[in-house]
């Protein structure tokens, strides 16, 4: 038996070494048995969050009686507003969107849509009842007393003391807010009266004014980006048709052609730069003269209508400067580069090959997609139903200031029967919020903490199965002797098999280390988000240093997962012995894995490029109506940009996912080739692996061996 090599030596020749072993154990069973619990308890919190929670609760407002408004087979059924007697309690938007405002809220069929107070309706109501007919439906159910006092019907609020012309927004009455010539209005008017005989300006109601303008505008965009997606939905999944047809062809031709085509690759990314530096440059010289278009960015502002920057020099010029560096960037990249990308080549002429005989492996990313779509609606659904667990809250809700009962919590049943309404006149027991005391009740953080971290670590792990399998199969094609014929039958599903039943736990363990990272990264920029507005400089330093920090450690541990779950799929170790292994093969070969690994991915990255952008291109001609034969087809969209960025964007992930399987196939190639150079020299007893051209690259004779 020879010794284990140190960390630092070369692997020793094992002549029963044929690749991927297939007699394998089980490894890291105790991490295998802690994940299969863990998945029973994720299940029976998921169990736990349904029988508890109740959607409704984020779907339908509630009023003041705890019930929701427009839910159906209830007495608000009709009723889908949520309306707020006084308005002007209420902080802030984010108050009312909360429900915690301290005001009776009451379900209503429609929103206000004119001014009024009660006390000019009780003078109406003498010659006109049909005042009070309108005015009573945002009273409470059942009232209808039009001449009981009005100090009576505010102490008690039965009623407003007025309205004011509202929108709904969230299935919330917000005051319809608009500004006229800069001046703040509410249907066009600048004063109301408040209903206690007092003449106010609407500028009172601008601390609820100025975050519900921005969300409102907000809303219109939203409203217009929907319409341009119902009318171009269709033309958006042709685009994406053509960017997996391409990027299929790409991957087939690829095996036969690997140089040309990445050179013209290459060429074609650094072609669709320059037409875009010579389009911006057009841009900007068809615009001098213009009247308006010598003026800045700043100048004009942030604009929802994108196309206002479209109608400046300045943003043209910026344009055509950004590409000006990414084309000068990519050109002294393939100077420098040229003798390395020459090796890559080759390595990727040898993974199309793999592919090739292994096609199946392509489609593969499908089966990770459904996992972790799967792991995404169960995580979401459970967070919503966690969210809204819990009973009703009623508390007290006092006029008086100085009330000591004010803000606890009540029994809206008993209520009336306490002293509470005594020692404070008009106090009530209204609805508050959904919680509860219980043990479940008062760990709804810890459970929700739960669920993101197991969501985390169920993904990492479709992920690093998806990982494991793929390189199980393109292992088993390295390793083969003579190829095709010493490839085993279905690698893939062989491979996969492998992964499931032998080394779970391994791929459990790396997942459950990326994901503890993962969510310490979470958690800090959490802190940042609350901290912003800190003026502790050394603690946003600090925080700033440790997200930094933990963002490289999450990308390295991504790197030596990659690694470890090859030399899992090669040689079915447990995850520490093969990150080791992975990791000091990696380092006795540092130069080697800066120049072919990272040149290959570079090369991969620009022709996910490519794809995107010779789609992007191609959908930019079609949505502004550039292309003639298809001038009728093409639909009138508010903003072009919409279903542009929806193709390039769309047209990237498709292109990535095939690109992927492609980079796995590439890295494990690359780690079986190192393998292969320790293991082996040459010799008739001890030959290569690996094929003619990379034999030829390196200048490594192979002695004439039973290859053919």
């Amino acid at each position: 038996m020879d010794r284990q090599p140190g960390k630092g030596e070369p692997r020793k020749f094992d002549p029963k070494f044929r690749g991927p072993i297939h007699n394998r154990h089980c490894t890291d069973v105790l991490c295998c048995v802690i994940f299969i619990v863990v998945i029973l308890g994720y299940i029976a919190l998921g169990i736990l969050a349904w029988v508890h929670g109740d959607p409704r609760k984020v779907v339908y407002p509630t009023d003041s009686y705890g019930q929701f408004c427009g839910q159906k087979d209830t007495i608000n059924e009709n009723k889908t507003s949520l309306f707020y007697f006084n308005i002007l309690k209420c902080a802030s938007p984010i108050v009312l969107i909360n429900l915690q405002c301290p005001t009776t809220q009451l379900c209503v069929s429609k929103c206000p849509d004119r001014f009024a107070t009660y006390i000019d309706m009780q003078a109406s109501y003498r010659y006109n009842k049909s005042y009070w007919e309108y005015y009573r439906q945002f009273c409470k159910p059942g009232f209808n007393k039009p001449l009981k006092s009005v100090a009576q019907v505010i102490r008690d609020e039965d009623c407003p003391s007025m309205i004011i012309p509202s929108r709904p927004f969230l299935k919330r009455c917000f005051p319809d807010f608009s500004t006229k010539n800069g001046i703040l209005t509410v249907a066009n008017q600048t004063t109301f009266k408040d209903g206690r005989g007092k003449t106010r300006n609407v500028t009172d109601l601008r601390e609820a004014a100025n975050g519900i303008n921005n969300v409102l505008d907000a809303r219109s965009v939203g409203m217009k980006i929907f319409e341009d997606y119902a009318s171009s939905w269709h033309w958006i999944l042709i685009g994406l048709f053509i960017a997996m047809v391409v990027s299929l062809l790409f991957l087939v031709l690829l095996r036969f052609t690997a140089g040309v085509l990445f050179w013209i690759f290459i060429l074609g990314v650094i072609g669709i730069i320059g037409y875009g530096i010579w389009h911006c440059y057009w841009e900007y010289d068809h615009l001098q003269g213009t009247p308006g278009s010598d003026l800045t960015i700043y100048d004009i502002g942030f604009q929802t209508d994108f196309r206002v920057y479209l109608q400046l020099r300045q943003t043209w010029l910026a344009f055509m400067i950004i590409l000006c560096i990414v084309e000068v960037f990519i050109i002294l990249m393939l100077i420098f580069l040229r003798n390395r990308i020459r090796i890559a080549i080759a390595l990727l002429q040898e993974g199309s090959r793999a592919i090739g005989y292994i096609m199946s492996t392509l489609f593969y990313p499908i089966i990770t997609f459904i996992l972790i779509a799967i792991c995404i609606s169960y995580w979401a659904v459970t967070a919503v139903f966690l969210s809204t667990s819990g009973e009703p809250v009623y508390k007290v809700m006092a006029n008086q200031t100085l009330c000591k009962y004010a803000n606890l919590t009540c029994d809206p049943e008993t209520f009336n029967t306490t002293n509470v309404t005594k020692l404070c006149v008009g106090a009530q027991c209204t609805f508050a919020f959904y919680g509860g005391e219980s043990f479940y009740h008062k760990y709804i953080f810890i459970f929700q903490l739960s669920n993101a971290f197991v969501f985390l670590w169920l993904v990492n792990f479709a992920i690093a199965l998806g990982q494991c399998t793929l390189a199980g199969a393109f292992a088993s094609y390295y390793w083969a002797f003579r190829k095709p014929a010493d490839i085993p039958t279905c690698p893939l599903f062989s491979s996969f098999g492998r992964a499931i039943r032998y080394h779970t736990g391994s791929l459990a363990f790396g997942s459950l280390i990326l994901a503890i990272v993962q969510l310490i990264r979470i958690i800090l920029e959490y802190l940042d988000h609350k901290l912003k507005g800190t003026q502790n400089s050394f603690t946003r330093f600090l925080l700033c240093c440790l997200k930094c920090c933990f963002w490289c450690l999450e990308k390295f541990i991504k790197f030596i997962n990659r690694n470890a779950y090859i030399m899992i799929a090669i040689y079915g170790k447990n995850f520490c012995t093969s990150a080791k292994e992975a990791f000091f093969l990696l380092m006795r070969n540092v130069v080697r894995v800066a120049v072919l690994d990272k040149v290959t991915d570079f090369l991969l990255f620009l022709g996910k490029l490519l794809v995107a952008g010779g789609v992007g291109v191609l959908a930019f001609f079609f949505f502004t109506h550039r292309i003639p034969v298809f001038t009728q087809e093409t639909p009138t969209l508010n903003y072009y940009w919409v279903p542009l960025l929806t193709v390039i964007i769309g047209s990237y992930l498709i292109a990535h996912g095939f690109f992927s399987v492609y980079a796995m196939c590439v890295d494990t190639l690359f780690l079986c080739f190192l393998e292969d150079l320790e293991r082996h020299d040459g010799s008739a007893e001890r030959p290569y692996y690996m094929s003619k051209s990379l034999l030829k690259i390196l200048n490594k004779p192979n002695v004439e061996t039973k290859r053919h």
